[in-house]
């Protein structure tokens, strides 16, 4: 595994993509109970170098109930994104993740993953790659229907604040879904 990991970091496929020098960003450990999936790098974690170091990532640990040091213990959380370096800046927020990293990566790091009791999907990125054929029209139908992927996988919005405007048409996310959320960490950890 910590080869692996220091292949992954070494990485360079999609450098010409890239506003900066490529910078894998990802957390892991044969070990990790939790796989959360989320999209890529922000640009203030891709300066930290530390994933979901940022507002998105102190959301995230709320909805999951846990403290920073338990989401940064690498036996209990391991953190990959879809694109593992920051994509840069869109129209409308940061651009999609790079296509070429889970391809690539992301069997080789599961297949290390023995201990892995629940993987979290964040975003539409890692629900259409993950769900396939499950996926549903929406990521809210995904969200709200969180039980039917249950127990391997567990679909979430991104926790980002741009997504507060989803969260107020949806209460019941914060109702039902973060609430059973913590409950189901909680029981892993």
């Amino acid at each position: 595994m910590d080869k692996l990991l220091q292949e992954i970091r070494k990485c360079a496929v999609c450098e010409k993509f890239l506003p900066f020098a490529p910078r894998p960003i990802l957390q892991a450990s044969v070990h990790s109970g939790i796989v959360i999936i989320g999209q890529a790098p922000g640009q203030k974690v891709n300066e930290s170098g530390i994933p979901w170091d940022d507002i998105s990532g102190n959301e995230l640990r709320r909805w999951l109930g846990v403290t920073k040091d338990q989401f940064y213990d690498d036996k209990l959380f391991a953190l990959i994104p879809m694109g593992f370096c920051y994509p840069g800046k869109g129209k409308s927020g940061d651009l999609p993740p790079r296509p070429e990293c889970a391809p690539l990566w992301h069997d080789r790091l599961l297949k290390h993953l023995k201990e892995v009791k629940l993987i979290i999907l964040i975003g539409q990125y890692a629900q259409k790659y993950y769900l396939g054929e499950k996926f549903r029209p929406t990521l809210t139908e995904n969200v709200k229907n969180y039980k039917d992927f249950l127990p391997e996988f567990l679909p979430l919005v991104h926790p980002s604040p741009r997504n507060k405007i989803w969260q107020k048409k949806n209460p019941w996310f914060e109702a039902e879904v973060v609430p059973e959320l913590r409950t189901i960490i909680s029981q892993i950890i």
